[in-house]
């Protein structure tokens, strides 16, 4: 119990450094959502779900992401409500927002054949694949909170491991993702590489991001 509290009271302190970083990390997140949208060559699966369904219904991307985020909070707040933190209300209320904003001033400043072209259109879908995963990974590391599509796997991931123990961990999360991508398939869209590649370098750069993070950390207490 007393654990728990020292979580949520983290999470919540007003720490102006963590914020500032996080509310950073959260506006890269959306700059480069915009330009791996735009090169329509895949992103996320979260994404692509809300993506999907936002197509599917008629509402902006931000406006549905918004609301699937709240419904998951909701499940979040009853479950395990010590994983919610600033970081979760930036993640929820602004990605989605910040990836519309973008996508309409690309759109009306850089001409449309940058993102249709195939050596620009790698290229950047490359370099702003690579940016979004650091920025998603300084995110995490922040802990400030994770984001409500994040935080209903690891609530699974406990239910699951406590009554089956062998199952690994990671076999929930690939299960959720997977179940994500369904869900933008029924929706109408169309998963492709971004997906993927998405899938097998974001593990790999929070673990990176928070080595650096702690080896700046050991250098500043030294000196």
């Amino acid at each position: 119990m007393l654990r728990c509290w020292e979580r949520k009271r983290r999470m919540f302190r007003f720490d102006k450094k963590k914020v500032l970083i996080c509310f950073l990390a959260v506006l890269g997140m959306g700059f480069f959502l915009s330009f791996l949208i735009l090169c329509d060559l895949g992103t996320d699966p979260a994404t692509f779900m809300n993506r999907s369904g936002a197509a599917r219904v008629g509402l902006s991307f931000g406006t549905w992401q918004l609301i699937v985020n709240v419904v998951m909070l909701a499940v979040v707040l009853v479950f395990k409500r010590s994983l919610i933190g600033f970081g979760t209300l930036f993640n929820m209320v602004l990605v989605g927002y910040y990836a519309d904003f973008f996508d309409w001033l690309w759109g009306k400043c850089i001409p449309a054949r940058a993102f249709t072209a195939t050596a620009s259109r790698w290229g950047i879908f490359v370099v702003a694949l690579f940016c979004f995963i650091i920025s998603a990974a300084i995110y995490i590391n922040a802990d400030m909170g994770v984001a409500p599509y994040d935080g209903i796997p690891i609530i699974l991931t406990e239910k699951v491991t406590r009554k089956w123990p062998k199952v690994p961990p990671m076999a929930v999360r690939i299960l959720w993702d997977a179940a994500a991508i369904g869900a933008g398939v029924l929706f109408g869209g169309v998963p492709i590489i971004g997906i993927v590649l998405m899938a097998l370098f974001l593990g790999p750069a929070i673990t990176l991001v928070r080595r650096i993070g702690d080896r700046l950390g050991k250098s500043q207490n030294c000196s």
